[in-house]
């Protein structure tokens, strides 16, 4: 990375780039946020991208533009509860359908202690004893 630097430093300084061109500004961009550009180096492992912060969250912006065409609030609300309890299942490797019914058949007991039914606690009340 310091050997690209320096070469990208000599190209703007020694004007072998255009600064007005489209590559000049980029190089002069580049300038100006090295540090943030390259501090995926500075931490061994780091992901690239971000894809999967973009995945969890275009879900719930589908959800909000999808709202706009329920009947009512209510249900939209429901329908953003739903999804929201959905994805928590997916990303903590969860069942989604074996959870949901469980929620059903357990209705009085969640309705008695809800933090007890979150996705990731729930297990240790299925388990048979």
């Amino acid at each position: 990375m310091d050997d690209l630097k320096a070469w990208l430093d000599l190209q703007c300084e020694d004007r072998l780039v255009e600064p007005n061109s489209a590559l000049g500004q980029a190089m002069a961009s580049r300038q100006t946020h090295w540090e943030t550009l390259t501090r995926f180096v500075s931490v061994a492992g780091a992901p690239l991208d971000n894809n999967v912060v973009e995945r969890a969250l275009k879900l719930f912006i589908r959800q909000r533009k999808n709202s706009l065409f329920y009947k009512t609030d209510y249900s939209a609300y429901i329908a953003s509860v739903l999804t929201s309890l959905i994805a928590t299942c997916i990303y903590a490797g969860i069942n989604v359908l074996d959870y949901l019914v469980a929620l059903q058949e357990h209705r009085a007991e969640v309705f008695a202690d809800p933090s007890a039914w979150l996705p990731w606690t729930s297990q240790a009340h299925l388990a048979p004893p």
